[in-house]
Parts: structure tokens; sequence; C-alpha cells
């Protein structure tokens, strides 16, 4: 019964990871679209319409919000707003340590910490963290879903989908880095992402991906 309980929690949270990445990418279209006036890719990964930091910050949403006390939206607004904030800080350092590239820089806001996030971006998480909270009795009732096994096959099937898409994501984009560095295919691997994720390809799906020098 415990192994069952840990399965289905385990399954709640990837479903949260799934749908906060969605709505982040959906977010994030409409976003690109009131700027430029045309739509732009905003994918965070090679496969699929989703925007992994958005689902990061759907997780650990949803983890905080298990110990935390209180439902005070006043409370919940500046600690979710930090929270987010660091969220996307750290997204974007670790980006750029692995890859030599950002996928936004806000240091033309005020108020910002080396362009990675910003007081405006932070009250949008703060403002997510409320919403949250109006949420969260639909996302704690998920787990009743996933007791139908038709259900845990669509998981398990999405799981192994999601485990490479991310895989062959980080794989092309740290592949485009050694190219950008003028470093020549090592071995068949290489070969293969140079020839099925060129540049062309790669700047088309990652489209505000800037090469930090």
């Amino acid at each position: 019964m415990e192994n069952r309980c840990r399965l289905n929690e385990a399954m709640k949270v990837f479903w949260i990871f799934i749908l906060g990445s969605l709505a982040g990418y959906i977010l994030e279209m409409i976003v690109a679209f009131v700027q430029n006036g045309y739509f732009e890719s905003r994918q965070g990964v090679i496969y699929g319409p989703f925007t992994p930091v958005y689902g990061i910050g759907a997780v650990l949403y949803y983890l905080f919000f298990k110990k935390l006390k209180t439902r005070n939206r006043v409370k919940v607004f500046f600690i979710t707003m930090v929270l987010g904030g660091m969220v996307e800080y750290l997204c974007s350092l670790l980006q750029e340590k692995l890859f030599g590239t950002v996928s936004w820089d806000y240091s033309n806001l005020w108020f910002n910490i080396n362009g990675r996030t910003s007081l405006l971006h932070c009250i949008y998480w703060g403002v997510a963290g409320v919403l949250y909270t109006y949420l969260e009795p639909y996302i704690n009732n998920l787990g009743n879903v996933f007791t139908q096994n038709n259900f845990k096959v669509l998981t398990t099937t999405f799981v192994v989908f999601m485990a490479f898409n991310i895989t062959i994501s980080y794989m092309a984009a740290c592949r485009q880095t050694e190219r950008n560095n003028n470093i020549p295919a090592q071995d068949q691997i290489d070969a293969f992402l140079d020839r099925h994720y060129p540049d062309e390809y790669m700047d088309k799906i990652f489209a505000n991906k800037k090469i930090v020098h």
C-alpha cells in the first residue's frame, strides 16, 4: 500500500510538471505575440509544446504548499514571489553554465538581478502563487485519476517520451555549443546530432536563445 501511494504521488508530480510546462509554453507564446506581433517558438525542449522552467516552478509550488501551513494570500504572494524568482534565476544560471546561452535577459528592467530575474517577473511568480491556491483543490484531486490502469499506461508512455525528449534536447544543445566553439564531430553520435539537429533547426526551435560571450 505504501509503495502504491508513493507511485501515485510520483505520477501526480510528473503530470504537474507536464501541465505546468504546457501552461508556460502557452503563456510564453501569447507574450511573444504581444511583444513581436507574430508567434515565435518558446519551446524548452525539441519535441512538443513544453517550457520546463514553468513545470519546475509548478512542481516546487506543489511540494512547497504541501508544507506551507498558511493560505493567507498576502503571505502566499510574497513567499512565492521569492521562490519563483529563485527558480528563474537558477534556471538561467544553469543554462548559461551548461550551454553558454540564455533564453531571457531582463537587464533592461529596473531592479533586475544579473538580468536573470527582475522585480516585475518576481511579481508575476507571486501572482501565479496566489492563482495556485485557487487551483490547489483540483490539483490535489488529480491523484484519483492515477488509480485507473489506462492512465498509468499513458503516464508510463509519456515518461519514456519526456525522458527521451529532455535527453536528446540536452545532447543537441551541447553539440550546438561545441559547433559554436568550432569543435568538429568526434564520433558517430556527434555526426548524428549535426545531421539531424543543425544550427538552423535548433535556432528555429529555441528562437529566443542568445549566446553569452
